[in-house]
C-alpha cells in the first residue's frame, strides 16, 4: 500500500516547525530530510525515522518500512509538534549530511 498525498501533506504540515524539511518522491512512498540529512520518511501512511543513539531515549516501536528494509522507529506522537521538532533534530545529529 503506498502512502497516500492527503497522509504526507499532513506530515509535512506537522513538521513545519523546523526549516530546510525536504520530501522526495520514492516508489509510492516519501523520503524525508532535514537540512540535507536523509532522517526518515514516509512509508504506507507512517511516519518512521532511523534508528539512531540520540533517539532510542523516546521508546519508539520498531517497524520495518518495506521488505528486506532495516528497522526503523515509528513515530505514534505525530500531533505534538515540538516533539516531533525534537525527534528529528537529536536523529539527525547522529546521520550524515547527504552529499
Amino acid at each position: 500500500m503506498a502512502t497516500s498525498k492527503e497522509y504526507k501533506n499532513f506530515i509535512l504540515e506537522q513538521l513545519e516547525l523546523l526549516d530546510n524539511i525536504n520530501c522526495r518522491a520514492m516508489m509510492g512512498e516519501y523520503l524525508l530530510y532535514y537540512n540535507n540529512i536523509l532522517f526518515g520518511g514516509i512509508y504506507d501512511n507512517r511516519l518512521l525515522v532511523k534508528i539512531v543513539n540520540n533517539n532510542k531515549k523516546y521508546n519508539m516501536q520498531e517497524q520495518i518500512p518495506y521488505e528486506s528494509a532495516k528497522p526503523m522507529y515509528l513515530v505514534n506522537d505525530i500531533d505534538n509538534k515540538e516533539k516531533l521538532k525534537e525527534i528529528v533534530i537529536e536523529t539527525c545529529k547522529d546521520l550524515p549530511i547527504k552529499k
